[in-house]
């Protein structure tokens, strides 16, 4: 690893974040909320498929259960293996360069369903490849999250990485919340292209909608993210040559238990995110009264990404090893219930207490997905927890493709066993190794 001795516009040379005499805290945050609405939008575009795939058959397209939850598994799939590219290029590529030039990427998917929406007859392969698209912005987490890590001393890590993750976790909800209005009327009139017929499957009515709004509404914040990233950000000499100087990660057992537990908390945050709303109209549709999925869908990943925000700054202070084991036994509590309570449904009269239970799920994985990003810094040393971030972002990444792959599977109550006991395994393993008296890394 080498440090450059030289400043310039874009490299900032002189950089301790330990030593207070050294650290910019003015520069520290203003990376953090430059980045953190990037990554805001970066959650946008990987969820706009689970905002969009409910509706679809309203609007004309011929797709199965089956197809629609591997419409919404597909942005896992891509998200978690482009997350494997992403994590090595923090200190290959630099801060500004990584988030501005990733942001722009996010116009591909974007223009792409706004195109696809408005053909119904649109071939199911490219659907998926649209949706595979859209992974970019679950991708590109794994070179978000560790480009701030550098910027800001360990004793702060925990508010400041749960701050940007939490914020940018918001971007899941706020897709499944503006949807459904912005596609309720023209923008820019018919500049866009013409409206879709939406048929209510329950009574019959009809009404035009824009549903290639819920793409192009997004382009004008992401044009302004990437310039304002590219103006305002600056690079820290955390650096290596290539890949090779970042494995030496994979040597360490804690890499891979912390592996474990991230998938437990960002893997159920976002794999059940991906499909709540699949997972209530599948459940609940065909009942008199059934609820509509979505007026509830974006409720699960508003829930988690508060619970996120507001758990760095207590991660900071009591540590994060006891808070992951809070965050398993409470995934694994909510998710018994669910199998055991409320599903399978009988009648909507079940909803309530699945929303209940499905809420409390997403607050406890949010705990987690906070605590775990307190852990890591503390566990290695900056580079490498800026590669071991990445690395299990990367593979907690593929919680979408995970959970709708197996939902298009096993029935809905299997699943949520296998969720509760990988989640109790994980409980254990955090307690063992980070939260006891005595833990071989207390963290």
């Amino acid at each position: 690893m080498s440090s450059p001795t030289r400043s310039s516009r874009e490299m900032v040379a002189d950089w301790a974040p330990e030593d207070p005499a050294r650290w910019d805290s003015g520069l520290a945050w203003r990376t953090l909320w430059i980045t953190t609405y990037n990554l805001t939008l970066a959650f946008i575009t990987w969820f706009l498929v689970s905002a969009i795939a409910p509706k679809l058959t309203s609007i004309g397209f011929d797709l199965t259960p089956g197809q629609l939850y591997w419409l919404t598994a597909m942005p896992g799939l891509a998200g978690g293996s482009l997350r494997l590219i992403w994590t090595f290029l923090p200190p290959i590529v630099g801060t500004r360069k990584l988030v501005s030039l990733s942001t722009i990427l996010f116009l591909i998917p974007l223009f792409g369903w706004a195109f696809a929406v408005q053909d119904s007859s649109t071939p199911y392969a490219v659907l998926l490849l649209l949706a595979f698209l859209a992974g970019i912005g679950g991708g590109v987490f794994s070179g978000f999250m560790p480009s701030t890590s550098y910027f800001f001393p360990k004793a702060k890590q925990g508010t400041a990485l749960g701050l940007q993750a939490g914020l940018g976790n918001f971007g899941v909800s706020i897709v499944q919340f503006v949807t459904p209005w912005v596609v309720g009327f023209a923008l820019a009139g018919s500049l866009l292209g013409a409206p879709q017929t939406f048929t209510n499957p329950e009574t019959g009515a009809t009404k035009d909608v824009w549903y290639q709004n819920a793409a192009y509404f997004w382009v004008p914040f992401v044009v302004v993210g990437a310039i304002v990233a590219w103006l305002y950000l600056k690079r820290v000499p955390v650096q290596a040559r290539g890949v090779r100087d970042q494995m030496d990660i994979f040597s360490e057992k804690h890499t891979w238990t912390m592996t474990y537990l991230y998938v437990m908390t960002f893997g159920t945050f976002s794999g059940f995110a991906a499909v709540f709303g699949l997972l209530i109209k599948v459940e609940f549709g065909e009942f008199e009264g059934a609820p509509d999925p979505v007026r509830y869908a974006f409720l699960g990943a508003l829930v988690g990404s508060f619970a996120r925000v507001i758990t760095g700054p207590v991660a900071d202070r009591i540590g994060g090893g006891i808070l992951t084991v809070v965050s398993g036994l409470g995934i694994a509590a909510g998710t018994v219930f669910v199998a055991v309570v409320a599903l399978p449904a009988q009648s909507a009269d079940d909803f309530p207490a699945f929303l209940w239970a499905m809420l409390a799920i997403f607050f406890f994985a949010g705990v987690g997905n906070a605590s775990t990003f307190k852990q890591m810094p503390m566990i290695f040393e900056p580079r490498q927890a800026g590669g071991v971030i990445g690395w299990t972002a990367a593979i907690a990444a593929f919680g979408p493709f995970l959970f709708g792959s197996a939902l298009s599977a096993i029935s809905p109550p299997v699943f949520f066993w296998v969720v509760a006991i990988w989640s109790l395994i994980g409980a254990a393993m955090a307690w063992w190794l980070y939260a006891r008296p005595g833990a071989e890394k207390p963290s």
